[in-house]
């Protein structure tokens, strides 16, 4: 049995880590919502703008890392086992990361149109950090609402699912086009980026799931 199992019992648990987990969720929530709005708006100079929007939410969620490791190191109670914290919070960064990266490709490639299953990714993208959002909010009273966690992460898969069909057709969609070859590229890196995405909020999920069976 490990410290934090064995001393558990006796010893407050640091609560400081679920208040930075949820700030992290947040600011995935956050991104994902300036993304949907980038792919659903016109006009560089409001591309530009949200993307700056983006990149800010990025910036804090480098910030909100930091933090979590230096209490990690100065905390000899956790809540989970450090190992589970830092791969969370590793895992929400990872997605603001990829977040950015489809915002700022757009910014990079100013494609002259986007396809519809973009904004179609977008809104899956957005819709999967909500329900991450509401499970890490949840983490804090694990026991009592296991049950609505595992149905976030269940929905986060299915959610997942629904991208890669949209990411298919749209890829098959683009080469059956009449599009220009450059265009033809960008369109297919842009594309390439929101599946990415839209993979890298389920593996937020796949940990909260981990984190579940072990502490449920």
């Amino acid at each position: 049995m490990n410290i934090n199992a064995l001393t558990g019992f006796f010893t407050p648990k640091d609560g400081k880590f679920f208040p930075l987990l949820n700030e992290m969720a947040d600011v995935l929530n956050r991104a994902a919502i300036l993304l949907h709005e980038l792919f659903a708006t016109t006009g560089d100079g409001t591309a530009a703008h949200l993307c700056k929007l983006i990149k800010d939410e990025e910036l804090k969620g480098d910030k909100l890392m930091k933090k979590i490791f230096k209490e990690l190191n100065n905390t000899f109670i956790t809540p989970f086992d450090r190992e589970d914290i830092s791969t969370l919070a590793d895992e929400i960064d990872d997605a603001i990361d990829a977040v950015n990266r489809s915002a700022q490709k757009v910014v990079l490639y100013t494609p002259e149109e986007l396809p519809p299953s973009t904004r179609l990714l977008t809104e899956i993208i957005r819709r999967e950090t909500e329900e991450v959002r509401t499970a890490v909010q949840a983490l804090g009273r694990l026991r009592k609402s296991a049950t609505a966690v595992r149905g976030c992460t269940k929905k986060i898969k299915s959610l997942e699912e629904e991208a890669d069909a949209i990411y298919e057709k749209g890829i098959t969609e683009l080469f059956h086009s009449n599009i220009k070859t450059l265009e033809l590229i960008k369109l297919k890196e842009i594309i390439q980026e929101l599946e990415r995405s839209a993979n890298k909020v389920n593996t937020v999920g796949k940990v909260i799931k981990t984190i579940i069976v072990k502490y449920a």
